[in-house]
C-alpha cells in the first residue's frame, strides 16, 4: 500500500507577522501616536524592565522600573526646570503607576516629604519639611497627619501627641522651650481644650517667664483634670 505523505500545515502569515511585530527585549525609542516616547525594555508588547518614558504634553520624564506596561518598582519622576534640564519631583517606590512604598516627594526647593506611600498618598511613617522651617515627623493616613507625631517649630518649641485629619486632636504635649513651660492635655482641631500648664526647665530657657507658675491648691487636682479630659474625649468621639 503506497505511503501518503501528509502536507505540512502552515500557520497563517498574519501570525508570523504578528510575532515579528511584537515588542520584546531592548528597543530603541518607540513613539506613541500622541507624541510620547519610550526607550527601554519590553515583554509581550508591554513596557517591562528598565526604561525611560517622556510625555510630550508637559515634558515630564520617568526613569525606572516597569512591569506589564506600568511603573512598578523604583523610579524617578522629573519635570523640566525651564533651563534645559530637569528637576526631580519624586524618587522612590511605584506600584501600578502610583507612588507606593518608600519615597521622597519634592514640592518646592524648601518643602519635601520623605517616607511611606500607599496608592499615591502619604500613608504610614513619614517626615515632612515645610517651607516655613517647621518639621513634622510621625504617622500619616490618606495624605494627612493621622496617628502619633511630633511637630517641631523653628524656635525648637514642639508638639508631641495625637493627630487626626491633619490637625492636633486628642492627648498631647506642647513644649514651650523658649519660655520653659509645658502644656499637657487634650486638643481639638489644633486648639488646646483641657489640660495643665507647668514649668519645664525654666532656669535653662532662653526667654523664661517673669514669674514661675504657682502650684495648684485644689484637692486631688490630678484626678479632677483626668476626669475632665476623659469626659472631653468621650464627648468628641
Amino acid at each position: 500500500m503506497p505511503h501518503i505523505k501528509q502536507p505540512k500545515v502552515k500557520e497563517p502569515l498574519w501570525k508570523d507577522w504578528d510575532y515579528l511585530a511584537q515588542k520584546k527585549g531592548v528597543r530603541h525609542t518607540v513613539y506613541s501616536v500622541n507624541g510620547d516616547q519610550y526607550t527601554g525594555e519590553w515583554l509581550d508588547n508591554k513596557k517591562d524592565g528598565k526604561g525611560t518614558y517622556k510625555w510630550k504634553e508637559n515634558g515630564a520624564l520617568y526613569d525606572g522600573d516597569w512591569k506589564r506596561g506600568k511603573r512598578n518598582g523604583f523610579g524617578t519622576y522629573s519635570m523640566p526646570d525651564g533651563k534645559g534640564g530637569y528637576k526631580k519631583e519624586y524618587s522612590g517606590g511605584w506600584k501600578n503607576d502610583m507612588r507606593h512604598g518608600y519615597g521622597t516627594q519634592f514640592y518646592t526647593e524648601e518643602e519635601y516629604y520623605e517616607g511611606e506611600w500607599y496608592a499615591d498618598k502619604r500613608s504610614g511613617w513619614g517626615r515632612m519639611y515645610y517651607r516655613d522651617g517647621t518639621i513634622y515627623e510621625g504617622e500619616w493616613y490618606d495624605d494627612q497627619r493621622n496617628g502619633q507625631g511630633m511637630l517641631r517649630l523653628t524656635n525648637e518649641n514642639r508638639y508631641e501627641g495625637s493627630w487626626r485629619d491633619d490637625k492636633k486632636n486628642g492627648p498631647g504635649k506642647f513644649f514651650y522651650l523658649t519660655t520653659g513651660q509645658i502644656y499637657e492635655g487634650v486638643w481639638n482641631n489644633d486648639i488646646a481644650k483641657c489640660g495643665s500648664m507647668k514649668d519645664f526647665n525654666r532656669d535653662e530657657a532662653p526667654k523664661p517667664t517673669k514669674y514661675p507658675i504657682p502650684d495648684v491648691k485644689l484637692y486631688n487636682s490630678d484626678a479632677v483634670l483626668q476626669d475632665a479630659e476623659e469626659q472631653f474625649l468621650h464627648d468628641h468621639e
